[in-house]
C-alpha cells in the first residue's frame, strides 16, 4: 500500500522581511486508507524538526512516504523505527550546490535560524548587526542572561533583544556607541569576524596577512584568527574585504 503525505506550507502569520524572526506554518496531512497518519507538531516553525507516524492497520505494511513541500519539491525523509519519519523544510532559495548550502542546513536544523519566510533564506541579503547577534546567540542555546541593557534602538519586546543582551554581557559586542547598538545597520566583514572571535573566546599568535587589516585595527586579532583556522580566505586581491557588507549566506557559513 503507497501512502503519500503532503506537508503544505501556509504561512500563518505572515512573516516580516528579513528580521529572522520564526513565522509558523501549518503541517497537513491526507485522510489515510488502511491505516493512521499523525503529525507532530501539527504548526511548526521554519526549520523545526517534524515527526510523521504512521500506523497501518493490521495486514497491511508501509510500502512508500512521500512528503512534499507547497511547490511539489519533495523532502528529505529520516526513518527513527517504528513507523516514524522526521523532516525538516528546506529554503527554496538555497540550492544545493551553493556555496552556504551546508552551512545553510546545519543552522537550519540547529534552529539558528528561522529564514525571512516564504520558503527563503536569502542567502544574498545583507546581514543586519541583529541578525548575526541572533545567529551567534542560538548558536550558543540561546541563554537568557540578568544583565542590564540600556540601549535606546533596542526593545524588549523585539526578536534580537535577548540575543544582544547576552552578547553584551559576554563582551562580544559594546554596541555602535552613544547608547546604540544599530541594529538594522548592515554587518560589516570586519565586525562578523570579531563577534565570532569574541563569542568563541579566540585568539591568534600571528598576524593577519591581509592588506586591509592594520595590525592595530579592532579586528585584526580576529581576522587573524580566522585566517589561521580556515574560517576566511579573504576576498582576493591579497584583501580581506574589512568593509566589505556582509551577506546572510557569507555570515552562517
Amino acid at each position: 500500500y503507497t501512502m503519500t503525505l503532503t506537508a503544505k506550507w501556509t504561512e500563518n502569520p505572515p512573516a516580516p522581511s528579513y528580521d529572522d524572526s520564526d513565522p509558523t506554518y501549518a503541517v497537513s496531512a491526507p485522510t489515510a486508507e488502511n491505516g493512521k497518519i499523525a503529525v507532530s507538531p501539527r504548526y511548526a516553525e521554519r526549520g523545526e524538526r517534524v515527526t510523521v507516524t504512521l500506523t497501518p492497520d493490521e495486514g497491511f505494511e508501509l510500502e512508500s512516504l512521500t512528503v512534499t513541500d507547497s511547490r511539489g519539491n519533495e523532502l528529505t525523509l529520516t526513518d527513527k523505527g517504528d513507523g516514524r519519519y522526521t523532516f525538516t523544510s528546506p529554503f527554496a532559495d538555497v540550492a544545493i550546490d551553493a556555496y552556504c548550502y551546508e552551512a545553510v542546513k546545519w543552522a537550519q536544523e540547529k534552529g539558528i535560524t528561522g529564514g525571512v519566510g516564504n520558503d527563503r533564506f536569502a542567502p544574498e541579503q545583507p546581514c543586519t548587526r541583529a541578525q548575526i547577534v541572533t545567529f551567534l546567540w542560538r548558536a550558543a542555546g540561546s541563554p537568557v542572561v540578568n544583565y542590564a541593557m540600556d540601549l535606546s534602538d533596542v526593545a524588549e519586546d523585539v526578536y534580537y533583544a535577548e540575543a544582544v543582551r547576552w552578547a553584551l554581557s559576554e563582551g562580544i559586542t559594546t554596541g555602535a556607541g552613544e547608547g546604540s547598538f544599530s541594529p538594522d545597520a548592515t554587518c560589516t566583514r570586519a565586525q562578523a569576524v570579531t563577534f565570532l572571535a569574541r563569542a568563541l573566546n579566540a585568539n591568534a599568535s600571528g598576524k593577519a596577512e591581509f592588506g586591509d587589516v592594520p595590525t592595530d585595527s579592532y579586528f585584526a586579532e580576529a581576522v587573524a584568527w580566522a585566517a589561521a583556522n580556515g574560517v576566511t580566505e579573504g576576498v582576493g586581491g591579497g584583501l580581506f574585504g574589512s568593509d566589505n557588507s556582509c551577506t546572510r549566506g557569507g555570515a552562517v557559513k
